[in-house]
């Protein structure tokens, strides 16, 4: 017997209950899923567009068509509408509202204070520490340019404070004088202090005043008869006029986003460029997804609805947002932006002079960013639909999982799992795994490690089915992943193995393709576009499991050997490296000897000499 359809919504029934006051909706599918979210200045007019006889767009009349119900919340005006519909899509992430895919918080330079040196680094996250930040950046390119910067204007320091505090010479940075050297006493806190204080006025873009400020040091050095330290001022000033003229492109203005979108359905892009203090200092190109857009207007409001409304996204807000043309609902944006934001900003449009210029930069970089998205998405079809096939499957894989392995010497092995559907790399499911308990090398037992524990978390409801698994190698890593495979009961997964040639050139690896219990080689044309995908899955693997081995490596090699030694703290360790030298002079020393040293006992010396020595 079968079931019976689901009732239809009835909409002339909810319409004739709603409102006319200002509020939001929420239209929810059949299984309660809210599916869109919107905002209106009268509830019974908007959502009574929705159901009109004619005049919808297709995309429209498709999400009506899944509406089981609507809900609806009531404001006191627009402006609080439009901050519950912003909460509500961060909240829900609906369907049809646009869907920005990137989602890190903005990076920052943070000014320690827990010290009479404090320290300039990059920051990124919730501003809950202790210090003094500046920013937000629009990239961390950007942030790490402005540290290089400073670090080579002013010297204030940006290594750790575990690194710092455990010194007893300078670093490479004093020596290429980069740093002024701090950490031994080579700058009393007086001169740091004004050090910390020119880089502040930098990175407050008060570059009028810092010069200023300089020249007058300059000139009381000068007076003073101190003609190093003024050619080390002339010098710092003649830095950042450099600096200046590289970085204006308009000597005017202050803080502003400069917004442009490019619509062709279903692709949309939106290109912001950020100006800080009236000059450039970053874009960013973004791709969301918004099913419902009708044109390039209509993408710029959501999105700085999206990108910007939020407790928090207030810090990154400008004091002006300039955008090509008129957007609907501005006054109400602009009462939110400038109510979100905690000061009053300035929605500009069909601007004139350098400003225009900006817009149409960033009008063309929408469109050509918007263009080589479009390529590469259709290129990646086409190379799925080769893959296809080339495999005689019977419909095109939605997600190819490769996995591989790194290490050095059996040192600190890592294996990497890269996902690919038909827009490309899915990077928010990669994963890595950090390989334990096995003999050093042996990449068969690696690689079955890795499949256990990926499949295990799947058995467990994380992550999805791979239509193909691609393992990086020969027929011995396909083994394993057989083996596994049979153990969790996965036999619709395509195994296919790809194995670097004789040669080892891009366009002569061995394919392996599983079928049944065993292996069949399988060649394909150099030109091949399935190839030409696997062949960028694989590299991708590569490349994010040799990141990940290398990351592990360093951090292993980076901790001294004196920091693993039980029960000897830093004050041990310092007292230590003062007595002899360096970690070398600590190696060559007997256990009597290093009992010598202050505070080191005789059990603690013959604990010492053991652990340097692999005993």
């Amino acid at each position: 017997m079968s079931e019976p359809a689901p009732a239809q919504f009835d909409h002339k029934h909810c319409l004739a209950n709603l409102t006319a006051r200002p509020g939001v909706y929420r239209m929810l599918d059949a299984g309660g899923k809210v599916i869109y979210v919107g905002k209106a200045r009268s509830l019974k007019s908007r959502v009574s567009s929705y159901f009109r006889v004619s005049g919808l767009a297709t995309k429209t009349m498709a999400m009506v068509a899944k509406i089981a119900d609507i809900e609806v919340t009531i404001t006191n005006s627009d402006t609080e509408a439009l901050l519950l519909e912003q909460s509500l899509i961060k909240t829900h992430r609906p369907t049809y509202n646009i869907q920005l895919r990137d989602d890190k918080s903005y990076p920052y330079i943070l000014l320690s204070a827990t010290d009479k040196y404090p320290r300039l680094g990059f920051y990124r996250g919730a501003r809950k520490g202790k210090g003094r930040f500046f920013g937000p950046y629009p990239s961390a390119h950007a942030t790490r340019e402005t540290l290089q910067v400073l670090q080579k204007v002013f010297k204030v320091r940006q290594c750790e404070d575990s690194y710092f505090k455990n010194r007893s010479r300078p670093c490479l940075q004093y020596q290429i004088a980069r740093c002024t050297g701090p950490c031994v006493g080579l700058i009393d806190a007086e001169d740091y202090a004004r050090d910390v204080h020119y880089s502040t006025l930098f990175l407050q873009s008060k570059s009028d005043l810092l010069i200023k400020e300089l020249s007058a040091s300059m000139e009381r050095s000068a007076a003073a008869e101190n003609f190093e330290r003024a050619a080390v001022v002339r010098d710092q000033i003649i830095d950042l006029r450099r600096i200046q003229e590289a970085q204006f492109v308009a000597n005017q203005g202050g803080d502003a986003d400069v917004l442009a979108a490019e619509l062709r359905q279903p692709y949309v892009c939106v290109h912001a460029i950020y100006v800080r203090a009236g000059r450039i200092i970053g874009s960013k190109s973004f791709f969301p997804r918004f099913r419902l857009a009708n044109d390039a207007a209509e993408v710029v409001t959501a999105f700085i609805s999206q990108a910007y409304l939020g407790a928090d996204k207030a810090a990154a807000i400008p004091a002006e947002i300039i955008v090509p043309a008129p957007l609907e609902g501005a006054e109400e944006l602009t009462a939110a932006l400038s109510y979100v934001a905690n000061h009053k900003v300035k929605l500009s449009m069909r601007v004139r002079s350098h400003r225009a210029k900006w817009v149409q930069l960033a009008v063309t970089n929408a469109r050509e960013s918007l263009q080589g998205h479009i390529s590469n998405k259709q290129n990646i079809v086409k190379r799925f639909q080769a893959l296809q096939e080339v495999l005689a499957l019977e419909s095109i894989p939605s997600r190819i999982e490769c996995f591989d392995i790194s290490h050095t010497a059996g040192e600190k092995t890592v294996a990497a799992c890269v996902v690919f559907d038909d827009n490309g790399a899915v990077k928010s499911d990669y994963r890595r795994f950090n390989i334990e308990g096995i003999t050093p090398g042996d990449d068969y037992a690696a690689m079955e490690q890795a499949l256990d524990r990926r499949f295990t978390r799947l058995m467990k409801g994380e992550g999805k089915v791979p239509d193909i698994l691609l393992i990086d190698g020969g027929k011995g890593q396909l083994t394993q992943a057989h083996g596994i495979l049979e153990k969790f009961q996965l036999p619709e997964i395509q195994l296919l193995g790809i194995a670097k040639g004789i040669s080892r050139r891009a366009g002569q690896e061995t394919l392996f393709l599983r079928c049944g219990d065993h292996f069949r080689e399988l060649a394909l044309a150099t030109a091949s576009p399935a190839l030409h995908l696997l062949q960028q899955v694989r590299d991708e693997a590569h490349r994010f499991a040799i990141t990940g081995h290398r990351a592990r490596r360093n951090k292993a090699r980076s901790q001294s050997m004196l920091e693993q030694i039980p029960g000897l703290g830093p004050k041990r360790r310092r007292e230590l490296l003062r007595y002899f030298g360096g970690r070398q002079e600590i190696s060559k020393a007997s256990e009597q000897e290093i009992a010598k040293v202050t505070g080191i006992s005789r059990k603690m010396a013959e604990n010492i000499y053991a652990q340097l020595h692999n005993q």
